[in-house]
């Protein structure tokens, strides 16, 4: 079984993705020496997750009603509520475009895009979520 180990986000403007990013889940970020790349460091190593990688975006950003056509990362949160009123608060500039919803016997589960319009999940584990 081949198993998902870096993921990549693409950015028009790659310093606001990495304060966005930081500044909602606590990600940091490195700059690879070999060019325009940054690591992207998102826990411990001694916890399940993977790391990955942003890029300056080459081409146009997505249209806000278009479908996706990439992969979607979702991100294990301790409290969505909170999670979600951070991402779309005045300082990170993100929009929940999925609200909550529950996922049963799993847990609750939203979508949010940056603001480069790049999708992601978050996800809130609660085995009770109905």
């Amino acid at each position: 079984m081949s198993r998902a180990v870096h993921f990549e986000i693409q950015a028009s403007n790659p310093q606001a993705m990495i304060d966005f990013y930081h500044g909602l889940f606590g990600w940091t970020f490195n700059k690879w020496e070999g060019g325009d790349y940054w690591m992207v460091h998102t826990g411990p190593e001694d916890q399940p997750g993977i790391n990955g990688g942003l890029l300056p975006r080459r081409g146009p950003l997505p249209d806000s009603q278009a479908a996706v056509n990439a992969f979607v990362i979702t991100v294990d949160v301790e409290d969505i509520d909170a999670s979600l009123a951070k991402a779309a608060s005045g300082s990170l500039h993100g929009v929940v475009c999925v609200p909550k919803m529950a996922v049963p016997g799993i847990g609750w589960l939203a979508y949010v895009k940056d603001p480069d319009g790049n999708m992601f999940g978050m996800m809130q584990a609660d085995i009770t979520a109905a």
